[in-house]
């Protein structure tokens, strides 16, 4: 299987992908005091506030999904 490890990156990329990681980190983050209002308290203002958030994380996951496409396929020609 073969690693990021071994690819080369410039300094933005790397800038680039440990901001949308951190991103990540911070929107999941921002769910966990709802998930426990909803899940162990049943409050259903907290559960809407859940739903919310993980369709923001579903936009964001699919924004990512099309940055890495894009970085992937940038050297590639047609044929």
């Amino acid at each position: 299987m073969e690693t990021t490890e071994n690819i080369p990156r410039t300094d933005s990329e790397k800038t680039a992908s440990t901001g949308r990681f951190a991103e990540l980190q911070q929107l999941v983050a921002g769910m966990a005091g709802d998930f426990e209002k909803f899940f162990k308290e049943g409050n259903k203002a907290a559960g809407t506030r859940v739903r919310l958030a993980m369709q923001e994380l579903k936009n964001f996951a699919q924004t990512i999904r099309n940055e890495v496409s894009a970085i992937k396929n940038e050297g590639k020609t047609e044929a």
